[in-house]
């Protein structure tokens, strides 16, 4: 899947925000600058949340608890090892979507689904593609 610019990554965001249930996880994997962020900041903006979406790349987990449909927006960018995992408390997430930027530095959402985002410098635009889990099937592609 194409998407031309911030604007068509943050909608995507936007229409896969329509899609969740409690207790799924999304994987974002790509490189620095792909618009992993900016897919979050859609998404958890069509889920009702107003004010900035920082990345969480310091802070590593930024909890929005107070939607409908929680978020717990994670960076593991700066982990250094999976046994770090522990202290983050991701397992306490089974009523909330979880959203995982560099999800490899962890490599345990086998469930998830996983979508990455590749900067196209031949098309001068970002190229999404989604491994869609069982779990996913029937709400895979957004429309």
């Amino acid at each position: 899947m194409k998407l031309a610019d911030e604007a068509e990554t943050r909608a995507l965001g936007a229409k896969v925000a329509r899609l969740l249930q409690p207790g799924d996880v999304i994987t974002l994997q790509g490189p620095l600058g792909a618009g992993k962020t900016s897919f979050a900041r859609g998404l958890i903006e069509a889920l009702g949340h107003e004010g900035e979406v920082p990345s969480p790349s310091f802070a590593i987990v930024q909890p929005y608890d107070h939607l409908d449909l929680p978020v717990w927006h994670v960076d593991l960018y700066r982990l250094e090892d999976p046994s770090e995992l522990e202290e983050l408390g991701l397992d306490a997430t089974e009523d909330s979507v979880l959203l995982v930027e560099w999800p490899e530095m962890a490599g345990r959402w086998d469930h998830a689904l996983q979508l990455e985002i590749a900067i196209d410098e031949a098309l001068g635009a970002r190229r999404l593609t989604a491994h869609v889990p069982p779990g996913w099937k029937t709400r895979w592609p957004p429309r």
